[in-house]
């Protein structure tokens, strides 16, 4: 049994380390995807995961899976497809280590993912199921998604979800707006950013936190606030958490999936059902995601980035 399962995107992120007179820049290729870098982090912090995706039968392909056998994650899930290359995705970063994409997703690998080859198992046997909307901008892959989602509620098994909205990828806002809408509504646990809650409804994150627990039956919303730190809330508590100071920001990527995964080890220790947490077990909850993923934008790449936990616990006790 697992302890989190997540099916979706597995790509390769191509960072800058420096630009030539002419502007171009030299690239450096790190580990990606979102949920990769999401079990990533829970597999550092003491739980057991599995990854359900699709790489292509190249160089990129085999060291991603290499890369999570390293960090600890189960990659069974992990189909090779010889039709088709591993995705890409070429980050651009401004002065203060913020990110834009674009994306060789044409289709890419990891959108080629059937319903066949999932492994049920790997869901039905998992506490959480976790997957983002990346998976939802296209067949075969989306309905694979949609498929595994309803596979794992029908089991009992707990939903969580990052919209993870990444516009280039969606042919128009109107249908990434759909898709966000629909795995909202299937989703326990939602960790959400306050730009996305923005892009959805207009509102500040507090609003948008109880439009999720109200409207979409959510149990827990973390709503983060980029380096302000997060708002989380269930229908009994909700906190209010600043990132930690002193943080030399060298590169934001996958930060927010970091914050997730830590976040979802430390609700995993608590054993309880989202709306028994209680104050004070949110705020360490919170306090320590949002650590953790201070700390990972100390250091470039997704998976890479993941600091240990005595590195965060030290952090935390400053």
């Amino acid at each position: 049994m697992y302890d989190v399962t997540a099916l979706g995107e597995l790509l390769i992120d191509f960072a800058p380390k420096s630009v030539d007179a002419a502007g171009y820049p030299t690239l450096a290729a790190n580990p990606g995807g979102a949920p990769g870098n999401f079990l990533a982090a829970l597999n550092k912090y003491g739980c057991s995961v599995a990854m359900i995706g699709k790489v292509g039968e190249d160089m990129f392909g085999k060291l991603l899976i290499g890369t999570l056998k390293e960090a600890g994650i189960e990659t069974r899930g992990v189909v090779v497809d010889p039709t088709q290359f591993t995705t890409l995705a070429f980050v651009s970063l401004d002065a203060s280590g913020n990110r834009d994409f674009s994306f060789c997703r044409k289709p890419g690998a990891d959108t080629c993912l059937t319903i066949a080859e999932v492994d049920e198992t790997m869901i039905t046997d998992a506490r959480v199921f976790h997957f983002g909307t990346l998976s939802l901008t296209r067949d075969p892959v989306r309905y694979a998604t949609q498929q595994a989602v309803a596979l794992a509620k029908s089991h009992g098994v707990l939903v969580s979800l990052d919209p993870n909205l990444r516009k280039p990828l969606w042919p128009n806002e109107e249908q990434a707006k759909a898709a966000i809408e629909w795995s909202l509504r299937q989703a326990d646990i939602v960790k959400i950013s306050d730009e996305e809650i923005e892009f959805l409804w207009g509102m500040t994150p507090e609003a948008g936190a109880r439009k999720l627990l109200n409207e979409y039956g959510v149990s827990l919303v973390y709503a983060t606030l980029g380096p302000k730190g997060c708002y989380a809330s269930t229908k009994n508590a909700h906190v209010t958490v600043s990132s930690p100071s002193g943080i030399n920001v060298v590169d934001t990527t996958g930060a927010g999936d970091i914050f997730g995964g830590s976040a979802m080890s430390r609700f995993l220790r608590y054993n309880k059902k989202p709306i028994d947490l209680t104050e004070d077990e949110l705020r360490e909850i919170v306090t320590f995601a949002c650590t953790a993923a201070s700390l990972s934008t100390q250091k470039h790449g997704g998976i890479s980035s993941v600091p240990d936990e005595a590195d965060v616990l030290a952090k935390i006790a400053e």
